[in-house]
């Protein structure tokens, strides 16, 4: 029964009002009709609507379009009148869908409530993922998370229920692997609240990563707006065979890119070579462009999506997504911002790391690259799963290496761990026996959720500051990410090099050329990884997870303790005075990378996330001070002491004293929590002055009505000293594409007068003149 009840439930959340209508037989709805409230019926986007407006923008623009542009375009709000232009104008867009994990979700949720509407305006989704942590594995873990957190999952399903947004309960799998099981398919237009939204575009959807705050505008009905993107083009030719999988694409990207190469842009992949790689394959390419700043990635359709849309139960969506192919492709002859071409046929597997994504190499080198970089050699943990690599695809071939140990002797050496992407997957990978496999190498599997891809991890092998390795087919490896220890070396790969690399125990090991050792002396290479890419048998979809909001929710209550730790009702923040910003202190010039884990950290803070005063506190902990090369320890020019950083900012906040931070490039890279905005904005900050911004934090920062500011010299930033203070002005005349003017004076008496550039349009000034977009949206109701 779960087949026809996930087939018929899924098309209506898909087509939705004013889709087109496609007969189901009178016993087929009925042997549906049990589960139907497990997805909610959804106005998703129209593909006749959609082919209107991208033929209004292509009469407009009169060239070949990317797939990006139109998908992009043809989610325009007004397609007739928009300015368009690449990289320069501002979009005003509507999205189909929201979809926000718990961490984020509380915040943004609590935005909503601020906003006094009574429902949302598009389909939305909360989605318990994040605070779930990995202690000893899957079910006494979400039997913990459940207790420890049931005031927070009260609070997302009870408000969720009021305002018209489904719940999937804790234990239900990670949002992006939902999403591309339920709800993404091509040509959707879906924002996330999480930076790896973009997973989405495995099923040819722009699916774009933002913060809490634009989540609210798009629930509240209002046009969204993001700056036209480039477009990247990655060409794709061969095929992948071998050891080399869908991950060693992205990873060598990023390489190729760097962590902001794809900044301002979406990075879109053609070419022969993408029909060698499967759906999820796919998704998986997608979801790590995060990690180079991309805007969002997307593959065109193919046979590949129709084939995982029939196997999910949405065999009617694939049907229309062919009847109108030709806007789920790009056109002949499209022009790229920029092209990058890899043959797959020549790739090779990769690994990267440590401290960073795009740290590159060949997994055929990296052994004698640690020994030359001092690099621990020992895998202690290696780690599968996660929202990039946690498909049954990615287990199968994660299981068939694992079965080639078992089969002469040989179990991990390091220890192993397997993260199922969901609910769905959990319960097929046990029906079909590849949980076995990977529990007999060693593993212990954990829940279906993010665990110590996000730093939910009670990691207790190593002690901290102990230096060590670890392997991850994750996505992200900033310095203490995944276990809080600033001396784990964390590396990136794919399922099946990190099986292999915990087989070995050693990152001095090529499964391709090295030979391993059975317990009776044998010598034996591992054969290259098989696995199916869809289960021969359908999906077995486990528990029901879903809770279907109420039709009419509005004489349900939402209650928030006053007393609580966890949740806060929000204030408005402060509005603009009127007048240039003076005397304002420099709290921290941050030296190198800051990325939002820097400015907000997760692991333990996690439990805050609802909370703005109490997360606070952990506001820039992780930053270097380039003052002094320290972590959390800044000088506090009121008291002359030196403090933790939110010390001296909420001791600067209570006697009046305003504060910017300084930082370097590509400062916000990362996660799109917008706490990493709210935090500063709380604690007394008025600007953010950097070489470059990541263009999610940037925006988080504008919604929250401060000032995200780039040195026009980037070597101004020489120029700022940690007892300077800084005066911003022209903010009278503040207007788009107008410089501002920083006047720092020295502690000498000496001032120095510098150009701060922007990319504020007028919306945007609006809210920085109203205190937040927040407020601004009150103002105009």
């Amino acid at each position: 029964m779960a087949t026809y009840c996930l087939t018929v439930a899924r098309l209506q959340v898909a087509l939705g009002h004013g889709a087109r209508r496609l007969h189901v037989s009178a016993a087929y709805r009925a042997k549906a009709n049990v589960a139907m409230s497990r997805y909610e019926p959804a106005s998703f986007v129209n593909y006749k609507k959609l082919q209107t407006n991208v033929d209004i923008v292509q009469q407009r623009l009169n060239r070949p379009l990317t797939l990006s542009e139109k998908i992009v375009y043809g989610h325009l709000d007004d397609p007739h009148n928009q300015e368009i232009d690449r990289g320069r104008t501002y979009l005003r867009l509507r999205p189909d869908r929201v979809a926000m994990q718990d961490a984020t979700a509380q915040m943004a949720m609590l935005q909503f409530i601020s906003s006094g509407l009574p429902k949302v305006a598009v389909p939305s989704t909360i989605h318990c993922d994040h605070l779930i942590e990995a202690q000893t594995g899957g079910v006494k873990d979400l039997a913990r998370a459940k207790e420890v957190n049931h005031e927070v999952y009260n609070f997302l399903a009870s408000a969720g229920a009021k305002y018209g947004v489904g719940f999937w309960k804790p234990g239900s799998g990670i949002i992006h692997q939902i999403i591309l099981e339920n709800y993404a398919y091509p040509g959707v237009m879906l924002i996330g609240t999480d930076s790896h939204t973009p997973n989405g575009g495995g099923l040819g959807a722009i699916c774009i990563g933002v913060g809490g705050a634009d989540a609210v505008d798009v629930m509240a009905g209002i046009a969204w707006e993001l700056k036209c993107p480039q477009v990247i083009g990655v060409k794709l030719t061969g095929s992948l065979s071998g050891w080399t999988s869908p991950k060693d694409v992205i990873l060598k990207v990023a390489g190729i890119l760097t962590v902001k190469g794809g900044t301002g842009a979406i990075v879109e992949y053609h070419g022969p070579g993408v029909d060698s790689i499967s759906c999820t394959g796919m998704a998986t390419i997608c979801n790590m462009g995060a990690e180079i700043g991309a805007t969002t990635s997307v593959f065109p359709y193919n046979h590949r999506m129709r084939t995982y849309l029939q196997k999910t139960g949405r065999g009617e969506i694939a049907a229309l997504a062919d009847e109108f192919s030709d806007i789920l492709v790009a056109d002949k002859d499209c022009q790229y911002d920029q092209l990058v071409e890899i043959n797959l046929d020549e790739l090779k597997p990769h690994i990267n790391g440590p401290f960073t994504p795009d740290l590159a190499h060949p997994v055929s080198d990296v052994g004698k690259t640690a020994k030359e970089k001092g690099w621990p050699l020992e895998v202690k943990v290696g780690l599968i799963g996660s929202c990039t690599n946690s498909s049954y695809e990615d287990m199968g071939r994660a299981a068939s290496v694992a079965k080639q140990a078992l089969d002469k002797g040989l179990k991990c050496k390091a220890q192993f761990t397997v993260t199922p992407g969901s609910e769905q997957i959990r319960a097929t990978i046990e029906r079909d026996g590849y949980s076995k496999i990977l529990e007999d190498v060693g593993g212990v599997v954990l829940a279906n959720a993010c665990g110590p891809c996000i730093g939910q991890w009670d990691r207790r092998d190593v002690k901290k500051g102990e230096k060590n390795t670890i392997v991850t087919s994750y996505n992200r490896n900033f310095t203490a990410r995944n276990d809080a220890n600033p001396a784990t070396h964390a590396f990136v790969t794919s399922p099946e090099i990190v099986t292999a690399l915990a087989i070995a125990g050693t990152l001095n090991f090529n499964p391709e050329t090295d030979f391993l050792t059975a317990p009776n002396g044998e010598k034996f290479k591992l054969k290259p990884p098989t696995g199916d890419e869809l289960p021969s048998r359908d999906f077995d979809p486990g528990q029901d997870t879903y809770q279907h909001p109420p039709s009419d929710g509005t004489g349900l209550k939402v209650d928030v303790n006053p007393q609580s730790n966890r949740l806060q009702l929000l204030e408005p923040f402060d509005k603009w005075s009127g007048n240039d910003l003076e005397d304002l202190r420099v709290l921290i010039k941050v030296k190198g990378k800051c990325t939002t884990d820097h400015i907000s950290a997760a692991g333990p803070w996690l439990k805050f996330r609802g909370h703005l005063d109490n997360i606070s506190n952990n506001m820039l902990i992780g930053a270097v001070n380039s003052e002094n090369d320290a972590i959390n320890k800044i000088k506090n020019h009121l008291t002359g002491e030196y403090g933790g950083v939110p010390d001296v900012a909420r001791h600067y906040k209570a006697n009046g004293v305003s504060w910017v931070a300084v930082g370097d490039d590509n400062y916000g890279e990362g996660s799109s929590r917008e706490h990493a905005a709210l935090e500063p904005r709380h604690l007394g900050a008025r600007a953010i002055i950097v070489k470059s911004f990541a263009r999610i934090h940037e925006t988080n920062l504008k919604k929250q009505g401060l000032l995200p500011l780039t040195f026009s010299n980037p070597s101004d930033y020489d120029k700022i000293l940690p007892d300077d203070t800084i005066a911003i002005r022209g903010l009278k005349d503040f207007a788009p594409g107008k410089p501002l003017t920083a006047v720092v004076k020295h502690s000498d008496g000496s001032e120095e007068t510098l150009e701060l550039n922007h990319s504020f349009n007028e919306t945007q000034i609006s809210w920085f003149k109203a205190g937040s977009a927040l407020n601004r949206m009150k103002e105009l109701q």
